[in-house]
């Protein structure tokens, strides 16, 4: 078959060039397809995690139609349609109060703005495995006690500057092992008020078995 395959797994006209040069929204198409065809089980987490780096780190269009040739063809409908057809919804709120920890975490569609309203209450947004939107998401923060967590990944960058805190310190830490030159792919820009309890940035936590190969690889030959 003729032509190169394009980053949403369809293939171009025989007259394209293979080498064309891959931008951010050509990425981040890529990334979302690799991540749903992890949750429908069509990639190992080791798999998707190689994938994904590549993804972050090509250059060209020829480089990423590879990490979806054998997938499924993803459809992206007009009309601000995401990967798998899903329609970000413009405001959600979250309103907590005194009552069980608030987590979004997986494969959860960003919202073009989310609003916490919560009181006492572990808020965790997880955006490793998020289905991003668009390039920047605003959080509205009126949040008293406890700890809000931001987990975070390659691409993902957390703004805390427009955030009020009050008796609330900002623990940052940065991602292990972001390629160089990784590209912004989501802005998560934090405003409002935070009063008591503490802001957490990290990156994901290492399962067991990627601390079973960090703890090997840094035993001295021949222990």
């Amino acid at each position: 078959m003729s032509g190169e395959m394009s980053p949403n797994g369809k293939r171009s006209g025989p007259g394209s060039s293979p080498e064309l040069r891959a931008s951010h929204a050509d990425r981040d198409r890529v990334v979302d397809v690799l991540r749903i065809a992890a949750g429908d089980g069509l990639l190992t987490a080791d798999e998707l995690d190689e994938r994904l780096e590549a993804a972050l780190s090509a250059r060209t269009l020829s480089e990423l139609a590879g990490l979806t040739a054998d997938l499924p063809v993803a459809a992206t409908p007009a009309g601000g349609a995401v990967a798998g057809g899903v329609v970000p919804k413009d405001v959600v709120r979250i309103d907590h109060v005194f009552s069980g920890a608030v987590k979004r975490t997986g494969r959860w569609v960003l919202p073009r703005r989310l609003e916490l309203a919560v009181s006492w209450c572990d808020v965790t947004l997880d955006f490793t495995e998020a289905v991003i939107t668009q390039d920047t998401l605003q959080i509205d923060v009126a949040m008293t006690g406890k700890t809000l967590t931001l987990v975070t990944g390659p691409g993902v960058e957390i703004d805390a500057d427009e955030l009020t805190r009050i008796h609330c310190p900002l623990k940052h830490r940065p991602t292990r092992t972001a390629p160089d030159g990784t590209p912004v792919r989501l802005r998560v820009e934090l405003v409002g008020q935070k009063a008591h309890g503490s802001v957490v940035v990290r990156p994901p936590r290492r399962g067991f078995r990627q601390w079973l190969l960090r703890r090997s690889s840094s035993r001295p030959a021949g222990d």
